[in-house]
């Protein structure tokens, strides 16, 4: 290896000492503006670029105004697909001073020759070494004067998201250029939620053999994938088309899509030999956009002058004709702004000089670096439309056509550009509109694909390997109806089972599968370890009641639930009988307390506002007081025979009519419950009652409920009983081996509906339910999820469900809480608080009255009037009857007096006159007369 490496190294030098002679007088030559240029002259693009440059350079020449009469000489250098030879054609215009480099045409010599126009200051453009990782920062004197490759695989991506795949394999060759840009291709889809299942390595362009090929090719045919991105140069991409014929994999459910590479052959090679068409017909591939102009359609028209007929115009021409005339015109500018086409030694080679091999003849260009700043600020129109890089250095605006192949050709379905996306509209036109990216936005025309399809493929498949998918099944023990093996046999059954083929049938697509059973058949398996087996490749599935929680998601994708489930609590219950006072149940004492005062109370607040204005409240104390408990508990039933008058007395018994009658229908709902449904008792009443009461609690082996109680409920480990069947968690029911059960819902329906001891407590306090279990991004989880939506809407679920689960069950009723204060007690507080602002306004409208009526007699000899007497006339005056007022004529008349007031309304007790003897009035003989 180092003997190689050293002769390598004299060949490279002694060769350029070669040509330092050759070179040396041309480049003395003040008036010649020297360029260089490195391709594959048998490549499509090495031929398209030397005809462009060519043209280019006799263009530049014949227009004296542009290099102000010097002379553009273009040297062209064949590198012949080796990156030694492209070296050594750098080295070579290195030392003959060229201003700038057009080239290398891969990016493997690019990264190389960028280190040596880093030294030498000189320009290094290339329009065909497009890696997204040659990073102007870490290689500023390299420039790239066409789209790069980022932008193709953000395209690629685009087109893989528009068309709804998921899954993509690359096949690639193995160097800088098509690996970066695989590498940048994953990153874009996975912002798309969509990956790269595969990478297939060829060797480099065009080096890859046919058996090579074949065995690539043979893997990605075994695998599940049918979207096939091919990122590679023309000879050895169509030698992959060629194999993948043969193959069959140009058929139905394929799809390929080539990065720019396959547009040049179609729009270089015509006519296409026949079975390089065959070959590729209905592939998609992408070619650099160039708009329409007047001097593109021109020189495009002059292309079989200018190659002879040798090769078609592909848009790589007019990038390479662009790129001449940019340098052109920097070098005009670096002249009109008084700089020199220069050359000075690197002080760094001088050390050199005196040995074999003549490195001193590498001379730094003194303008480069005004010059690749020129070049950095072009701001013109070419044959390829507007030219001008942008911060990043890359051109402004990229987009690329959207080529399908076809049996007559190729046609144009879209666009695509990194400002609006995929449009079958040109790009131009919607750069003066706004920006819209939405998927909705996003569109393409109609595809021929491989096959003649028309219908976009679904872009995925089984292996076509013969091998059947293995779906593992649950080996239960219990509850069997979920999943049943039937013993001596490989049939399977059961509800989940039936779910299962009842899915399938709906596919679109054959899906060859086995059952394999998982467990010991001793103890119900675990089911985390069952899931386990798909992500380790064990299984392709698992079918069975599969809960979908959160630890199992995170390994395996599930489909759509196609049963609700949850955790709940079962427990011992036991029959509450009826006996005669079983009325009284729907409200616990102190709410039947509080009722009752409150009957009371506003039957003698009503009493109080109806007594001194309506007669059927008033009569003999005994009389009255019959009254007031009969209007209170007459309104329980509306019954009530007492009219009322006074809009107090009204707004009250408004208000307690209402809480009556709530009252009366909570009452009547809870009776009606108590005596009509079997009533349960258990001191446990839910999960929480559960929890804090320190007690065992069974639960299934296998279920998720262990840890679920362990890591979510804190409940220690030793309170945790496992338990295998319906017959042993009636018995340990029983026994009081625990106190109650944690289970599954649809689990525990079926054990209830034979034990009818137990009863559910509480409410279910986890949501999830039962998936079919695949691998991570799997196609086949989607589609599955589809069909169990469909079997849902059609009913098909349903029936599937009452074949296998539909038992009758035992009333598993809770009992039904009595109803307390904590319900009513608004209620009251509205009522209550009604009763006391009627009584305040009532009083206050009285002692108003009062003082008007019933004054004080001021009188000097007399003590003041015993407060005790006051009080008793007050509650006279309170008790007196109001007589009716008299018509309104009549009241109309005598409100008309001699000074025009009206006449107040006359007050007189039903008792007449009351005397108050006072001692010290007595011996006055003085007395009060109060009517």
């Amino acid at each position: 290896m180092l003997f190689s490496i050293t002769m390598n190294l004299v060949l490279l030098l002694s060769t350029s000492i070669l040509f330092i002679g050759v070179f040396s007088e041309e480049a003395s030559k003040p008036d010649v503006v020297n360029v260089g240029a490195i391709f594959s002259f048998n490549s499509i693009n090495g031929k398209v670029a030397k005809v462009a440059m060519k043209a280019a350079e006799n263009d530049i020449n014949s227009d004296p105004s542009v290099l102000a009469g010097r002379k553009l000489t273009i040297s062209l250098h064949d590198s012949n697909y080796s990156s030694f030879l492209g070296i050594i054609g750098a080295l070579q215009f290195m030392e003959t001073d060229k201003v700038a480099i057009i080239g290398p045409q891969n990016s493997v010599m690019a990264h190389v020759l960028s280190h040596l126009v880093n030294e030498l200051h000189v320009p290094l453009l290339s329009f065909t070494a497009l890696d997204p990782s040659l990073s102007p920062l870490q290689y500023p004197f390299f420039v790239q004067t066409a789209p790069n490759d980022l932008f193709q695989m953000i395209a690629i991506a685009e087109m893989v998201s528009y068309f709804g795949w998921a899954d993509v394999i690359a096949l690639f060759s193995d160097d800088d250029q098509s690996r970066n840009g695989i590498i940048t291709l994953g990153d874009k889809l996975s912002e798309r939620r969509c990956r790269i299942s595969y990478k297939g390595a060829l060797s480099p362009d065009p080096t890859a053999t046919r058996s090579e090929v074949s065995r690539e090719l043979a893997k990605i045919q075994m695998m599940e994938s049918r979207v096939i991105v091919l990122h590679t140069f023309s000879k050895t991409g169509l030698l992959v088309f060629d194999v993948a014929k043969s193959l069959g994999m140009m058929g139905k459910e394929y799809v390929w899509i080539t990065s720019s590479w396959l547009s040049t052959v179609l729009d270089s090679t015509s006519p296409l030999k026949s079975e390089t068409a065959n070959s590729i017909r209905g592939a998609l591939t992408l070619r650099p956009h160039t708009p329409d102009s007047k001097r593109k359609r021109n020189f495009m028209s002059r292309w079989n002058q200018l190659s002879n007929g040798s090769i078609g115009f592909n848009p790589y021409g007019l990038y390479a004709y662009d790129t001449v005339w940019m340098i052109a015109r920097a070098v005009k500018l670096l002249l009109d702004q008084g700089g020199t086409l220069s050359f000075s030694n690197d002080t760094r080679l001088n050390g050199l000089s005196g040995r074999t091999l003549n490195l001193s003849a590498l001379n730094t260009f003194d303008g480069g670096k005004q010059l690749l700043k020129n070049i950095l600020e072009t701001n013109t129109t070419g044959l390829t439309g507007p030219m001008q890089f942008n911060q990043e250095r890359s051109l402004i605006n990229p987009s690329f056509d959207i080529i399908n192949a076809i049996e007559t050709g190729n046609q144009l379905i879209g666009y695509w550009s990194n400002y609006s996306g995929l449009s079958i509209v040109s790009p131009e036109t919607l750069y003066g509109k706004k920006p819209n990216r939405s998927s909705s936005n996003q569109q393409l025309d109609s595809v021929v694909w491989p096959g003649g399809e028309t219908t976009k493929p679904r872009g995925w498949v089984f292996p076509n390997n013969g091998r059947e998918l293995r779906i593992g099944i649950p080996k239960r023990v219990s509850y069997r109806d979920f999943v049943l093996l039937v013993n001596g046999t490989d049939n399977v059954e059961g509800y989940c089972i039936d779910v299962f083929l009842a899915a399938i049938r709906l596919l679109p697509y054959a899906v060859p599968y086995r059952f394999i059973p998982f467990g010991d058949g001793h103890k119900n398996p675990s089911y985390y370890e069952l899931v386990s087996e798909v992500s380790a490749g064990v299984f392709d599935g698992v079918v069975g009641d599969i809960a979908i929680v959160t630890n199992r998601t995170k390994i395996v994708d599930f489909t759509q639930p196609y049963v609700e489930s949850g955790l709940v609590v079962v427990a011992p219950v036991k029959k509450i009988s009826s006996s005669p006072w079983s009325f009284s149940r729907p409200f616990t004492p102190l709410m039947w307390a509080v009722t009752a005062a409150f009957f009371l109370i506003v039957g003698a607040v009503v009493w109080i506002l109806e007594h001194r204005i309506n007669d059927e409240f008033r009569g003999p104390p005994k009389q009255q007081i019959v009254t007031i408990l009969w209007f209170s508990f007459s309104t329980m039933f509306f019954a009530h025979r007492e009219n009322t008058v006074s809009s107090l007395g009204r707004l009250i018994l408004i208000i307690w009519l209402f809480v009556v009658l709530i009252i009366n229908s909570s009452y009547t709902a809870s009776l009606t419950s108590i005596l009509t449904v079997q009533q349960l008792s258990s001191p446990i009443k839910g999960v929480d009652t559960l929890i804090s009461s320190n007690e065992p609690i069974g639960f299934q082996v296998g279920s998720f409920a262990e840890n679920y109680l362990i890591e979510e409920l804190n409940i220690p480990k030793s309170r945790l009983v496992s338990l295998g069947s319906p017959e042993e968690y009636a018995h340990a029911l029983q026994s009081g081996r625990v106190a109650a059960i944690i289970d599954e819902r649809p689990y525990v329906d079926l054990f209830l509906s034979d034990h009818c001891k137990f009863s559910i407590r509480g409410q279910e306090f986890t949501k999830s339910g039962w998936g079919f279990a695949f691998p991570k991004d799997s196609p086949l989880a989607i589609d599955m999820s589809t069909a169990i939506l469909a079997l849902s809407e059609n009913g098909e679920l349903q029936k599937i469900h009452d074949r296998w689960l539909s038992r009758k069950a035992c009333s598993s009723e809770a009992e039904s809480e009595q109803l307390d204060l904590q319900s009513f007690w608004g209620l009251f507080l509205i009522c209550g608080i009604a009763c006391v602002l009627a009584l305040l306004v009532y009083f206050s409208l009285m002692f108003r009255q009062f003082s008007r009526h019933c004054p004080e007699v001021p009188d000097s000899t007399i003590p003041a009037s015993s407060r005790s007497a006051r009080l008793q006339t007050f509650l006279s005056f309170v008790d007196g009857k109001v007589e009716k007022p008299k018509s309104s004529s009549k009241r109309k008349r005598e409100s008309i007096s001699g000074n025009g007031y009206h006449k107040e309304e006359e007050l007189t007790f039903r008792s007449g006159r009351i005397e108050r003897d006072i001692s010290h009035e007595r011996q006055n003989g003085d007395s009060w007369l109060v009517k």
